[in-house]
């Protein structure tokens, strides 16, 4: 039987200081053609169909516009994409967050994904996410209650790179701290806007957009084993 995974979008599209974002292009665009040839792919988001994209990542990733936002299937996906409260783990092997500036406003603090990623994670689902993605799991516990980043190795957007693009005070932390904080062994990159993908059993992450090809490969491998 074909593995189905289930890409997750934000549903904000402003940031603290009314800053436009949402999910990031190439960060779905990216895993979505490494791993659709190989596995069934729904969509979902907190608020459910139409999450809206990073207007700043369609002008800057202008190949992806055309590869996945005029995609029919990817439209229809994104049309009809699920509300996180109708999402089955069990129809799933595998749970992927999408990066953008907007998991950290929404995701992060939402009890319905908090409750589903912890879900996928304890029960040893394949739990990926890339660049602003991992903030999306900061809530999330293993059975012991304890964060799934407690004493792994984990990587996702830096704090240099956040200062690079500005956006400290558009969102309420920062995810490089936050993943410190809860005992996550922080990895980046040599330089920042390299690729870093880190797999520590079935949490998967990735820093940032370099790192969205890279992620889909590691899926692809993980979900192939």
């Amino acid at each position: 039987m074909t593995k189905r995974i289930l890409f997750v979008f934000t549903s904000a599209n402003q940031t603290l200081t009314g800053a436009n974002t949402g999910w990031y292009l190439p960060e779905a665009a990216h895993p979505y053609y490494i791993l659709a040839p190989h596995f069934t792919i729904d969509f979902a988001s907190p608020a459910g169909p139409n999450p809206p994209v990073d207007e700043s990542s369609v002008q800057m990733f202008p190949d992806d516009v055309g590869k996945f936002l005029e995609d029919t299937d990817a439209q229809k996906k994104l049309s009809t994409a699920k509300k996180l409260s109708e999402v089955n783990p069990d129809d799933y092997d595998a749970i992927f967050y999408v990066g953008g500036h907007g998991p950290v406003l929404d995701l992060a603090v939402d009890p319905v994904n908090i409750q589903l990623a912890s879900k996928f994670y304890r029960v040893g689902k394949l739990v990926a996410a890339v660049c602003h993605g991992p903030a999306a799991l900061v809530g999330a516990t293993d059975e012991s209650g304890k964060s799934i980043f407690a004493g792994k190795p984990v990587t996702g957007f830096s704090n240099v790179e956040e200062e690079q693009v500005n956006k400290v005070k558009d969102i309420p932390f920062l995810l490089e701290d936050r993943i410190s904080s809860l005992g996550g062994k922080y990895e980046k990159a040599a330089e920042p806007w390299g690729p870093k993908v880190v797999v520590t059993g079935n949490l998967i992450t990735g820093q940032n957009p370099a790192s969205a090809h890279p992620i889909g490969e590691a899926i692809l491998q993980a979900l192939q084993k």
